[in-house]
């Protein structure tokens, strides 16, 4: 049988944001995978480079609409390394919080989403009836269902009320409950287990030789998870699991999402028994001194990465950012060749991409003829699978 190549997208009813793939198939198997990002590109990084620090905040926030708090709080998190400024305790306790909310918001969506792209229309409707206890808990604390705002240069914005610790309390008991529900579906539901298990495979060797991050390297037994192997806030002093699964495939990835919904939950609860009295800011320069940093997190999708570059005024003079989504991208197009073409939406799902905050472009100089080139990203996932 001739082997046919065919797209999918950049406008299509099962993608969420534009991105065109292109796949070459033998029947009904996929032979080869391709991807061609770049129609979402919104110039952040060059835009933080025109405005000052309190505003780049903002900018940061809206890379992504369900990784908000991860970038401000990698963002705020290099530029107080720079400017030598520790944040109150209080305040690094409701970060924690904050990012741990924001976890379990996205991996509950992203549950409800793998439900709907296998077809369980049951799993989607009652995982998103659930998310709705995580959206008012966010709300309660931060006044925003979606950009939070809640972390600010030297600090947080909002602090949290013992009427809040109550009704936190009660929620994340009933989401921990639910979310082993999940567990327990994800194990033994037929409908699920057809559509998922041996489904977009990868070893976890090939996931590092390709530099996967997130529950995608942990769903292939690589225990890296950046709030172990490099602790910041308070993530040294609370006690939780690194999730692996060594299935290597949706399944995997799937288990190791539900986990840390759990995790998540019992981090929150450790929170809320550790967190001291005290101010929730202090005093932030206006002018940034002179000098660069990096910043990781471990956001819901996997390592986040900020580089920041002072010159020492008000301004940065770079920001540059490396998403999950990113990384994760040259190991999705590996698991869904060898698959079912019936198998692409789910497969591809499961790295939960996000592609507003992935488009990205790299200009090339030559140092011996003195031209300049842009290399697209297509090309620079090429050159990491060749690797």
């Amino acid at each position: 049988m001739a082997k046919l190549s065919f797209p999918v997208g950049p406008q299509h009813p099962a993608l969420k944001e534009p991105e065109n793939l292109r796949f070459s198939v033998d029947g009904e198997l996929v032979v080869d995978a391709d991807i061609r990002i770049g129609y979402v590109h919104r110039s952040i990084e060059r835009s933080c480079s025109e405005r000052n620090y309190v505003q780049d905040l903002y900018l940061c926030e809206r890379v992504c609409g369900i990784c908000s708090n991860a970038h401000t709080q990698a963002f705020c998190q290099a530029v107080e390394k720079i400017a030598g400024v520790e944040i109150p305790e209080r305040a690094q306790y409701i970060r924690m919080m904050m990012h741990e909310f924001e976890r379990i918001h996205s991996h509950m969506l992203w549950l409800g989403v793998a439900g709907h792209e296998i077809g369980f229309e049951t799993l989607f409707m009652y995982v998103w009836r659930d998310r709705e206890v995580i959206q008012d808990i966010l709300e309660m604390v931060s006044g925003n269902r979606g950009h939070y705002a809640m972390t600010m240069l030297g600090g947080v914005r909002y602090d949290i009320t013992p009427e809040m610790v109550t009704k936190i309390r009660e929620g994340i008991a009933f989401l921990r409950q639910r979310a082993e529900h999940y567990a327990d579906i994800a194990t033994t539901e037929a409908t699920f287990l057809k559509r998922t298990v041996d489904v977009g495979p990868i070893s976890g060797a090939r996931c590092q030789t390709l530099g996967a991050v997130g529950p995608v390297l942990r769903g292939s037994g690589v225990g890296y998870d950046v709030r172990r192997a490099f602790p910041y806030l308070k993530y040294d002093e609370v006690e939780f699991e690194v999730r692996t699964s060594e299935l290597c495939d949706v399944l995997g990835r799937t288990l190791v999402r539900v986990l840390e919904v759990i995790d998540a939950c019992d981090i929150i609860t450790q929170v809320l028994d550790m967190m001291p009295e005290g101010d929730i800011t202090t005093r932030f320069p206006r002018k940034v001194p002179e000098g660069e940093a990096t910043a990781r997190v471990e956001a819901q999708r996997g390592e986040l990465i900020y580089y920041v570059r002072s010159n020492g005024t008000d301004v940065p003079e770079r920001v540059k950012i490396r998403t999950p989504t990113l990384a994760n991208l040259p190991a999705s197009l590996e698991m869904v060749t060898g698959g079912y073409i019936a198998d692409i939406p789910i497969t591809f799902a499961s790295i939960d991409p996000c592609f507003s905050c992935t488009d990205r472009m790299v200009v090339l100089d030559d140092v011996n003829s003195g031209d300049s080139r842009t290399m697209t990203w297509p090309e620079l996932v090429k050159l990491g699978r060749r690797s």
